[in-house]
């Protein structure tokens, strides 16, 4: 989960190449040091029309807004590959498959 620049800093020392960030509330210029490694973007607030929505759009990044995402559950998936079933964009949901 990426809530501030340290966090950001944090995926570089690891590695941020073909990664999908979650974020809460950051902004385009918190992700900025990233943008052109990762492989996309959710994101539980914005719209299709916020900046980080634009900007992605922009380093064709797929970017998914308003995603209703259990912070809680965010471990369980730190680390793991999965694969996107399938996208509900009308409510902001993702379904994942191990």
């Amino acid at each position: 989960m990426i809530n501030c620049v340290e966090d950001v800093f944090n995926l570089l020392d690891i590695g941020a190449e073909n990664k999908i960030v979650i974020v809460e509330d950051c902004g385009t210029t918190t992700l900025g040091p990233i943008l052109s490694q990762i492989k996309g973007v959710v994101c539980t607030s914005g719209s299709e029309g916020s900046h980080l929505a634009i900007v992605s759009r922009e380093f064709e990044i797929p970017a998914l807004m308003s995603v209703r995402f259990a912070v809680e559950n965010y471990q369980s998936l730190n680390g793991k590959q999965g694969k996107i079933v399938s996208v509900d964009d009308e409510n902001g949901e993702i379904y994942l498959n191990e």
